[in-house]
């Protein structure tokens, strides 16, 4: 399963309102009325102590693996003691979250709560001593009007805290149908089935999500979203009142009832009520006895009314307040007649239970809702897997394991929820040098079948041990037809010396850049053509290590003969001690004589070589890259991988906040900072709200 598509579509979107300012799309602003400018500059002062920029590390789920990423987003304190309120598509995923303040302090924080349904999250500023935070205050968003002056406020870009005016062009914003099927979608949530959001033309870009939308008497009244046309920002008293809940209990808990409905048809001129389109099977819509086709004219009391879909949000919300366990009435119209309904509301589940990443297995999964389950047509016990690794242990196994299938038992354990697997894996993993080959049963569709699967992270291979051949510390290239022509060396056949390895054994023996070698021991070296490169090295490797070998050269127009003691070839790469850190997500081996040769590195020259960093773990965050030769870890030298891997062991068991490795990366030489978030957050389990 791809990582959220929506999420970045709405980043997406916004990068449009930046690019149309950027190429100068809008008319070139105005000078404000004096009065105006002093309401925007009182209204600014009272809001911009609170505004924050935030910076986070947030988590996906691809390919198998937990993949982290960086992103930007706005944010504005709302309780003195520092907690932040934003969207949940900039914090909901967090890792870690840096916020940097208006006076430019970078104070970190943590995620308090988070509701993807109507993209609020809280997160709490956590500075190195207490203190107490400037606010901002919350207005009354239902007082807005169409032409109210605004003030969207944020870090566009990842820029400095900054300020835009424009007015309020819709205090009834939906997502139009014209943009169907496109919805607004967080983990599964439908963020338009509860917010209504405020329109206007302020102007915002990537980065101004979760900023203040502000009046001119300087009070929030809205959190910015998103743009497409218009700024869209969710409601302030919306907003507010999701984070005072996630703030009394860490959750948002809303009653359910199963009942699906859509605004009355155009047919149905004269008619009232809401459009009872179904009910979810097992629901208390359906055990209440709602049809389809009834019209529900009054619920809990309340009359209704939904004949556009405007007044859907606010239908919705009325049924996401009931009180969850209190039998309510609901009067329906069936083919005209009335009848009363009694339902009994649930707790509403999160559309999707948080995913995870399980290393042991090369895969990604989640536990089942009650929705899913049913779309399913089965039980909600398994685990269902999200996505793959390639070449990692589910992909391996014969038949393989694939995103969408849901696994319900391993060896002799049931799965029933992500816990199950979690506890069975540390059970089967316990002791083992290597992966453990185990049972597993799963469910593709209506099918029920069994695999075999190699459980466990695989240890890197041994070094693979070469036979050691004949060498000469040299790199060449064919003397061509074409050269010789050019060089006045027609009908002469061999190759040229392009580089001599330093205090080797050509050196040594004399040979230099640009001599042509057209003999060894006698025997012409019949090289002529580009492909014939390797044709000088494999006659040098058919002799015996330690021999003396005769060279016909041709230096200057002037032939000459060296003679050189060839030496033992080098290791190569595949022979050399390798790490893997799997929490820092790179690898690394000692280097080569080649690598020295190749790089013109002395032969003195330590370190650990990076060959391979993973896209998305915290070695990619920090910038660590392939290539990159490192020679200090903490301030400890560096001589091989071996001081890297005792030096990262440590990092690991004291779980340190961050290692600095310091690199040469060609010329440069440069720190890299690496900052993990070793508490990984559990997945929950199905009755877990986000």
């Amino acid at each position: 399963m791809a990582p959220n598509v929506n999420r970045r579509l709405m980043n997406a979107v916004a990068f449009t309102a930046a690019w149309i300012v950027t190429t100068g799309a809008f008319t070139e602003a105005q000078p404000l009325p004096a009065e105006l400018k002093a309401a925007v500059a009182q209204a600014s002062a009272s809001v911009i102590p609170a505004l924050v920029r935030i910076h986070v590390v947030e988590a996906d789920y691809w390919e198998g693996r937990e993949i982290k990423s960086e992103a930007t987003g706005s944010g504005v304190i709302f309780t003195h003691d520092g907690h932040v309120i934003t969207n949940h598509h900039v914090a909901g995923h967090a890792a870690q979250i840096t916020c940097t303040l208006a006076d430019r302090r970078k104070i970190d924080a943590e995620l308090v709560g988070t509701d993807p349904l109507t993209d609020i999250c809280v997160i709490k500023l956590l500075p190195s001593t207490a203190e107490r935070f400037a606010v901002a205050h919350f207005g009354d968003s239902d007082a807005v009007r169409v032409g109210d002056p605004v003030l969207a406020m944020g870090s566009p870009l990842a820029l400095s805290q900054s300020v835009t005016l424009g007015i309020v062009s819709n205090t009834q914003l939906v997502m139009p149908d014209l943009l169907w099927p496109f919805t607004l979608e967080l983990e599964g949530e439908d963020v338009g089935s509860m917010v209504r959001w405020i329109g206007h033309d302020a102007k915002v870009g990537p980065g101004s999500s979760g900023g203040p939308l502000v009046n001119l008497e300087g009070e929030v009244v809205g959190i910015n979203e998103m743009y497409f046309g218009l700024g869209a920002a969710i409601p302030g008293s919306l907003a507010l009142s999701v984070a005072q809940e996630i703030l009394a209990s860490g959750r948002i808990a809303r009653a359910w009832l199963g009942l699906e409905v859509q605004p009355l048809l155009e047919s149905q001129q004269g008619e009232t009520g809401v459009l009872v389109s179904g009910s979810i099977p097992d629901s208390p819509a359906e055990r209440a006895g709602f049809q389809p086709g009834d019209l529900l004219i009054s619920l809990a009391g309340r009359s209704i009314h939904v004949r556009h879909p405007e007044e859907l949000p606010g239908f919705n919300r009325l049924i996401a307040d009931l009180t969850i366990g209190e039998q309510v009435g609901a009067v329906v119209l069936r083919r005209g007649a009335r009848q009363i309904l009694r339902v009994v509301p649930e707790e509403r589940e999160a559309a999707q239970p948080r995913e995870g990443e399980f290393p042991e297995w090369g895969m990604t999964g989640r536990n089942l809702s009650f929705v899913q389950a049913k779309e399913m047509r089965r039980s909600k016990s398994g685990l269902l897997v999200t996505s793959v690794r390639p070449g990692g242990p589910c992909s391996d196994a014969k038949p393989a394991i694939a995103g969408g299938d849901v696994i319900t038992a391993v060896g002799e354990t049931a799965v029933v929820t992500s816990t199950d697997l979690t506890a069975a894996t540390g059970r089967l993993i316990a002791g083992a040098d290597g992966p453990v080959p185990t049972l597993v049963l799963f469910d593709r569709g209506s099918e029920h079948c069994m695999t075999v699967v190699r459980v466990g992270k695989r240890p890197l291979p041994d070094p693979a041990v070469e036979a050691r051949k004949a060498w000469l510390g040299v790199a060449v290239q064919v003397l061509t037809r074409e050269l010789a022509e050019q060089l006045r060396l027609e009908g002469r056949t061999g190759v040229r010396v392009t580089q001599v390895l330093p205090e080797g054994a050509a050196e040594r023996a004399g040979l230099q850049v640009g001599d042509f070698i057209v003999g060894l021991d006698g025997e012409d070296i019949r090289a002529s053509r580009p492909q014939h490169v390797d044709v000088f090295q494999t006659m040098i490797r058919r002799r015996r290590i330690g021999a003396e070998a005769e060279l016909a050269i041709i230096r200057d127009g002037t032939e000459m003969t060296l003679t050189v003691r060839l030496e033992e070839s080098p290791k190569a790469a595949r022979e050399m001690a390798r790490y893997r850190d799997e929490s820092f997500e790179f690898t690394a081996r000692d280097i080569t004589v080649n690598d020295r040769f190749l790089r013109q590195w002395p032969p003195a020259q330590q370190g650990a070589l990076v060959d391979v960093v993973s896209e998305g773990g915290w070695a990619a965050l920090g910038h660590l890259a392939v290539g990159d030769l490192i020679v200090e870890a903490d301030g400890r030298e560096v001589r091989n991988v071996g001081d890297v891997e005792r030096r990262m062991g440590e990092v690991a068991v004291g779980k340190l906040d961050a290692v600095v490795l310091r690199v040469q990366r060609g010329i440069h030489s440069l720190f890299v900072e690496l900052e993990p978030k070793w508490t990984e957050v559990p997945v929950p389990s199905n009755a877990d709200a986000q």
